[in-house]
């Protein structure tokens, strides 16, 4: 039966629904317990699970003396026994194979578009956190799944295009007292990446995950073209790339005063764009790349000179690159400009007439004088003794008596290759006074519980003295330092300076770059740090992928795949805690002239980060957009920073293939606007609108927490960023104020709601008071009736019903006069008579839908003599009272009717 061993930390290898036969035993005593179960043995017969799990056994402390981490016992257990893993673990293929497919459904949900999965090791552990979990090789990174949640561990996971160095070695474990000397090793893969960290995964022995991994990282980290990188695979995706030589003309255009013009592709197809002002001019000389191959398309030269000098003059320097302006200052004619190292040779004697005239018409008259030129400086950042060694082989430096007017400056800037070896340096030193090293253990718990040589003072002071051997703070001091020497003569004095190293793409990009960011504002805003970055960078060609260490046009790669950690160290020596017990199997470490790789754009975004420390109201952007900015550099995962030229990305056509970095911060920042991490919060333009001009003593640098101590100290990467806590006070103060200006909202509406029912309650005692006026005037009116009717001997009485009694009183009996309406009378009403002198007449009017339904003309017309059958009156004059709108006619007894006396006025309107 084929088996094939795979890492116990799955459980579902196990679940109840695979039966399996599973033997546990210490190793240590010998001792043998066996549970088996009959269903599960006859079902591993015809291929089913068959593991066999082995528990560590308590283990004695090591005869070497090495202490023992204080972790969780059985994390301690795990990590101790790592060397024993393949000692009784194994599983039949079909299981395998469908943790595999559960694995990679997990991940999907992770990967990136394009991104591809190449290879993967389930049960490994990240030796410095002591996490076990699956480890991922794809086209794009190294992904490191969790165990439990699955979820992305970031400490585990790197772009495979940052990782600098890699090599797999084994360790041996410790043998116990009375044990076989046939113990297993450990089997450790260790990544070393260009971000500051230190990495260790562990593999079970017998596995062949380790050896999978590895081919699997050697492929993929040294492709075969530069079209392999993932950026080409995935394409530009949204993040769509716009034309990096239109914004370079922009750029031009802004520093010339231009700015209101906007460059296009057509003006830099048909060369329409020379445009000009008083002292410079920008010239299409290099427009094909034959002047100079790593310089830009288009450069802004003093406008006294010819191109036919230009190119002339290109002869005289390295690698064809010429004095050439890269900014101007808009008010006083002061300019920054670059270029490389004159050919003088070993004699220093060698000169140009037309470098000389070049370099003299950087140094225009200044303004508001009468033909008193300014000063020029000439800035070489080498030391002066690389500088004359450069002679030897047909460099140099020029001379100040060949320059009129100058003055030679030597800043003592190291290479590349002390960069690189000081950058190495500082990352292990992180590493093994971290919180937690690629050995797994903490740096309290080192030396016998303690990091700095068991609190020993001499034993702390050497190892607080290994920082400064590493010598990376000082040499981010001397360029800060020669950077701000620069932009003051500039701002102080007026002067023009001319910038250059040996080949003028390294140590001149540092310099220059950052006094064009301490001399204009504009530069220290999101998009004049994009300007600045691929105008001096780029476009003037700082070789990135030798010095990040990628895929070139032609193919090869610089980063060594195998190289021992003693090449990573440097000169710092490996306490005993991190000597594995065997060797390293590994190839020697290339020389200079074979690895070009350093990390000389780190170190620029390095002092930029030292700058936003001092002066953090000058920066629109903030320390966590330089992190994530070198992220993307590091990853390659998009194109702007491939190759080593203008000319190169151009040629391999990058800008169209490959997505944009620019585009992707952007998007990144306006998913969140204002409040995104990329902004700073304290930035306020009008506090610095002006140089930045640090003085010597506030050039004192100090690390970049939140890059240099991310990975070893990640706690206190973040435990002083004030900015942090800034940030969550202004989220809440936002959520404040938009829940105020929701209750404003919401005031204004009650309060118009008021307003409204204020008017309707308004309306409404209106309406009441005319109503109450016109109750009035018909209580006077049904008074006034009253009296009239009662003046007549009637007495009238209203019901709410509406029915109404009329009693008619008379002071002696007379015959009843023969009524018009006998009918009417008898269904209207009932007529009561007594013998007594007075007569009284009870008349009751009752509803008639035929008869009026205001009960007073009900009782007139009861009453009233003068009616006709016809509904006339007989008396059209009587003047009958008039009520309002409305005429009553009197009903009354006629015979008695000019009898009374009374005033027309009752019946008149009121």
């Amino acid at each position: 039966m084929q088996v094939k061993p795979i890492a116990d930390f799955y459980p579902q290898q196990t679940a109840t629904t695979k039966p399996h036969v599973s033997i546990s035993f210490f190793s240590s005593s010998l001792s043998l317990s066996l549970s088996l179960s009959l269903s599960s043995l006859i079902l591993s017969k015809v291929g089913q699970t068959v593991s066999f799990r082995r528990m560590a056994a308590p283990k004695p402390r090591s005869s070497s003396g090495r202490s023992t981490p204080l972790r969780d016992s059985s994390e301690s257990e795990k990590m101790e026994a790592t060397g024993s893993w393949d000692a009784l673990d194994w599983t039949i293929e079909p299981v395998s194979r469908s943790v595999s497919q559960s694995v990679s459904r997990v991940q999907l949900e992770c990967l990136l578009e394009a991104e591809q999965v190449e290879v993967e090791g389930y049960g490994v552990v990240l030796v410095n956190t002591d996490e076990a979990g699956t480890l991922i090789v794809t086209n794009f990174r190294l992904l490191f799944l969790s165990e439990g949640t699955r979820n992305v561990i970031a400490l585990g996971t790197i772009p495979l295009a940052t990782i600098e160095k890699f090599n797999k070695f084994v360790v041996k474990n410790q043998s116990a007292p009375r044990q076989s000397d046939k113990t297993p090793s450990r089997r450790l893969l260790q990544v070393i990446g260009k971000d500051m960290r230190i990495i260790v995964f562990g593999f079970r022995p017998k596995t062949r995950q380790r050896r999978a991994v590895f081919n699997a990282l050697l492929k993929c980290t040294k492709p075969a073209n530069l079209w392999d990188l993932y950026a080409f695979v995935s394409g530009p995706s949204k993040f769509n790339n716009t034309n990096p030589k239109v914004r370079l003309l922009n750029e031009y255009l802004r520093l010339l005063g231009k700015g209101s013009l906007r460059a296009s592709m057509n003006m830099i197809e048909d060369g329409s764009f020379t445009f000009s002002n008083d002292l410079w001019r920008i010239s299409s000389i290099n427009s094909s790349y034959t002047m100079c191959q790593s310089y830009p398309f288009a450069l802004i030269v003093p406008k006294s000179i010819t191109d036919d000098e230009v190119l002339q003059a290109s002869n005289f320097r390295a690698r064809g690159r010429l004095p050439v302006v890269t900014w101007c200052h808009p008010k006083t004619g002061a300019v920054l400009a670059r270029s490389s190292q004159p050919l003088v040779g070993i004699m220093m004697n060698m000169r140009s007439n037309t470098d000389e005239k070049i370099v003299a018409a950087l140094c225009a008259q200044l303004t508001g004088t009468r033909g008193k030129r300014r000063k020029l400086y000439i800035a070489d950042a080498r030391p002066r003794k690389n500088a004359l060694a450069n002679g030897a082989m047909g460099g140099g430096s020029e001379s100040s008596s060949n320059y009129f007017q100058s003055e030679i400056v030597f800043f003592g800037i190291d290479n590349i290759h002390a960069m690189r070896e000081s950058f190495a340096r500082l990352r292990d030193y992180l590493d093994t006074h971290g919180a937690a090293s690629s050995d797994g253990m903490s740096s309290f718990l080192r030396h016998g519980g303690w990091t700095w040589g068991g609190g020993n003072l001499s034993s702390m002071s050497a190892s607080v003295s290994t920082l400064g051997d590493s010598g990376w703070l000082i040499h981010v001091q001397s360029v800060l330092a020669g950077s701000a020497w620069i932009a003051a003569r500039v701002a102080l004095e007026s002067a023009s300076v001319l910038v250059h190293c040996s080949d003028g793409w390294d140590r001149t990009t540092q310099l220059i770059s950052l006094a064009n960011l301490l001399l204009d504002p504009y530069y220290r805003t999101v998009t004049g740090f994009q300007a600045l970055i691929e105008k001096d960078w780029l476009a003037f060609g700082h070789p990135f992928a030798d010095r990040v260490g990628m895929s070139t046009v032609t193919g090869s790669c610089s980063i060594p795949s195998e190289l021992p950690r003693q090449s990573s160290t440097g000169s710092i020596q490996s306490s005993p805690m991190r000597q594995p017990s065997a060797s390293f199997t590994s190839q020697p470490p290339t020389s200079h002239a074979q690895n070009n790789y350093s990390p000389i754009f780190l170190q620029w975004v390095d002092c930029v980060s030292q700058l936003l420390r001092m002066y953090p109201f000058a920066f629109e952007f903030s320390s966590a957009f330089l992190v994530d900015l070198v992220d993307c550099v590091l990853s390659c995962r998009f194109g702007n920073f491939f190759c080593n030229s203008e000319k190169e990305r151009q040629q391999c056509g990058v800008p169209e293939a490959c997505g944009c970095m620019w585009a992707y911060l952007a998007d990144l920042r306006a998913s969140k606007g204002s409040s995104h991490v990329h902004y700073n919060y304290f930035y306020d333009p009008l506090k610095h609108d002006g140089p930045i001009l640090p003085p010597a003593a506030a050039l004192a640098p100090t690390l970049w927490p939140q890059f240099h101590l991310r990975w070893a100290c990640p706690a206190e990467a973040q435990a002083g960023d004030v900015e942090a806590q800034f940030r969550k006070m202004d989220i809440k103060f936002s959520e404040l104020q938009k829940e105020k200006e929701a209750a404003e909202r919401k005031a204004k509406e009650i309060t118009a709601v008021m307003e409204l029912l204020s008017a309707d309650l308004q309306n409404e005692k209106q309406v009441s008071s005319s109503a109450m006026i016109l109750a009035k005037r018909a209580s006077k009116e049904s008074e006034a009736i009253k009296r009239a009717i009662q003046s007549l001997g009637c007495n009238v009485h209203f019901s709410s019903s509406g029915d109404c009694t009329v009693d008619i009183e008379s002071s002696q009996i007379e015959p009843p006069l023969k009524s018009s309406y006998p009918s009417k009378r008898e269904a209207d009403g009932a007529v009561q008579r007594d013998d007594k002198s007075d007569l009284s007449v009870s008349i009751t009017v009752m509803a008639d839908d035929l008869v009026s339904s205001n009960p007073i003309d009900r009782v007139c017309e009861t009453l009233c003599p003068l009616r006709m059958r016809d509904g006339g009156c007989r008396w059209p004059d009587a003047g009958c009272a008039q009520l309002g709108s409305q005429f009553v006619g009197l009903k009354a007894n006629y015979e008695a009717f000019d009898k009374l006396s009374i005033y027309d006025s009752y019946f008149q309107p009121k």
